[in-house]
């Protein structure tokens, strides 16, 4: 019986990674590396950068946040509505539907076991989403006008 050692995984990742990525993500931990030995003042420190980005990200200044001044930004934008409540709640029922409506026995597709399980959970849940998205079923413009009936909130999503 041999034993194989598990060769270490951050830095197989480190050795795989853009050089760019790689020197970026160096020099920003070593900035967090405090000078005074003071955790508190590096975190407020860090935290003030990070604002900084985000004002920097805000007017449009995104290419220099990123490595090498090049690539690609993603804003997510949160809706915080009584509408997307709904709509959350709409696409946890729909994923409870789905899930019922999926192969049992897919071990080929999902893979088996607790895995199998989770991919297909996983993938319900996204299905769900895309169909709450749309109209959905009705449960949360259902939602909407009862609300709405009772006196306060949006009324239509």
């Amino acid at each position: 019986m041999t034993v194989a050692p598990v060769p270490d995984l951050i830095l197989d990742v480190m050795a795989a990674a853009d050089p760019a990525a790689r020197s970026a993500a160096t020099s920003k931990l070593e900035r967090l590396t405090p000078a005074s030995g003071d955790f508190g003042a590096t975190m407020a420190e860090s935290a003030r950068s990070a604002a900084a980005d985000t004002a920097a990200a805000s007017t449009g200044t995104m290419g220099s946040l990123l490595p090498g001044g090049t690539g690609h930004a993603t804003f997510v934008k949160k809706d915080t509505s009584d509408n997307a409540v709904y709509r959350k709640f709409e696409a946890f029922v729909l994923q409870m539907f789905v899930e019922t409506m999926l192969p049992q026995n897919a071990n080929d597709v999902f893979g088996k076991g607790t895995a199998g399980t989770v991919w297909r959970s996983m993938l319900a849940e996204q299905l769900s989403n895309e169909m709450a998205k749309g109209n959905g079923i009705g449960i949360a413009k259902q939602l909407a006008k009862s609300r709405a009936a009772a006196g306060g909130g949006q009324s239509e999503s």
